[in-house]
């Protein structure tokens, strides 16, 4: 059983410490509650029907795998994609911390809306030809791997829209796809140093830059990909008994791992969040699990509360904040950036419930380090400004990078915190 697996007292917040493979065993049982789900929800014909339509399907930003594959076969990807990640850390021996469920679940968020069992590998490929090249052990790169695969829209979109003969479609997917893994490791390391660890999702804003470059080159020989809006509804009902029940299992869970207390909890709101601020290791497996599963029914009370759809995209958003509940986000650091968005509904030209600014508020919680260690006033105008430039940013990259947010939050934190540092140092 898991829970009888804890055997020792001791870490850094004086929780219970848990032992890395009851980490990995609960990781799993998550993974197989999307399979499970997807069982469920449809048949077995449909969803192998609904798996080929997705691996066929290019998804650039904003596709709904739900719209495209249907339920069933959108949340066996998901379920897949998140075992196979689980398995990669696994042999590679990677002891499970705040990064680790980051990476895992955002693999689990974005196979709900643009990655797939076949257009990631190539790029966390393409990172361990890096490490290689440079003799190093590939578990150095492999968050970089798996954050990476936010480019993976980029292997299907040439594979099934450039209109050229199969061989050259595939060349240069394969070309492309390896690059894209292979520069990523360096460059990720550099462009931290432009937002100084206030942009939770560096590979995204890493990515963002790249993606520019890629269609820039592509434009200039006439092939244009362009950002496209599929967007499921109706469903708000079924998945959203299947994420409470989902989240509520994470707080009962991660009370019981943590000797049956809330103790350390509270400790974690202390944190401002800044990269690399890892939850697990400073206050417990449990108390992180906690963590998550309180952010998760915040993004999803969100949804619901400002009347948009539960689906693959916004799914995908929440389950990125419930991942990053273990390194980085809290209740206190990102609701200033929700709220943020949440007012330049009032001002703007767009909805709240627009499906664009639904996104932008999950993801834009990239921005939570900011009012984690400047205060809520600056978190609030973070999430102000970056609804603005997430929905200018997609068109240089196309909607290739997933992580669009993730691009558009690095250009706010880095405009924003050497203003804000100038302005608090005047004020002393």
């Amino acid at each position: 059983m898991i829970i009888k697996d804890i055997l020792t007292k001791k870490n850094i917040g004086n929780s219970p410490e848990i032992p890395n493979s009851t980490k990995y065993r609960i990781l799993t049982i998550y993974a197989f509650s999307f399979i499970m789900f997807g069982l469920l929800a449809d048949t077995p014909s449909d969803i192998i029907k609904g798996l080929y339509r997705i691996i066929k399907e290019p998804g650039v930003l904003i596709t709904d795998y739900i719209a495209i594959g249907g339920m069933g076969a959108t949340f066996i990807n998901a379920g897949v994609l998140t075992l196979v990640s689980i398995f990669i850390l696994y042999r590679l021996k990677i002891n499970i911390g705040g990064v680790s469920i980051a990476s895992v679940f955002l693999m689990t968020g974005f196979a709900l809306f643009g990655k797939n069992i076949a257009n990631i590998w190539l790029i966390i490929i393409g990172a361990f030809l890096y490490a290689k090249t440079q003799k190093d052990k590939f578990s150095k790169y492999i968050y970089i791997a798996l954050f990476g695969t936010s480019m993976a829209p980029t292997i299907t979109e040439i594979m099934f829209s450039i209109k050229q003969p199969m061989i050259f479609r595939i060349s240069l997917s394969i070309f492309i796809g390896l690059g894209i893994g292979f520069i990523l490791p360096p460059l990720s390391a550099y462009l931290l140093r432009v937002h100084q660890g206030f942009n939770l999702y560096n590979v995204g804003f890493t990515a963002g830059i790249i993606g520019t470059v890629i269609v820039s080159v592509f434009r200039s020989y006439g092939f244009a990909p362009t950002s496209k809006l599929v967007w499921s509804t109706g469903n708000n009902v079924i998945l959203g008994i299947f994420l409470t029940v989902l989240f509520v299992s994470m707080i009962v869970v991660g009370f019981y791992l943590n000797g049956k207390t809330f103790r350390n909890v509270r400790n974690i709101f202390s944190y401002s969040g800044r990269l690399v601020c890892d939850f697990v290791t400073l206050e417990g497996f449990g108390p992180a699990l906690i963590n998550m599963g309180v952010n998760g029914l915040i993004g999803m009370a969100y949804i619901l509360l400002v009347g948009g759809d539960l689906n693959g995209p916004t799914i995908g958003g929440i389950l990125t904040i419930v991942g990053f509940g273990a390194f980085g986000k809290h209740v206190k650091n990102m609701t200033p950036v929700l709220l943020g968005v949440f007012l330049g509904s009032f001002t703007k030209i767009w909805n709240i419930n627009d499906p664009p600014i639904l996104l932008a508020a999950l993801f834009g919680t990239a921005l939570a380090p900011i009012a984690g260690q400047f205060g809520w006033k600056y978190g609030m105008l973070a999430g102000f400004i970056n609804s603005s430039v997430v929905l200018n940013v997609g068109v240089l990259h196309g909607g290739l990078n997933l992580y669009n947010t993730g691009f558009a939050a690095g250009i706010v934190a880095a405009t924003m915190v050497p203003i804000i540092e100038a302005l608090r140092k005047e004020e002393i």
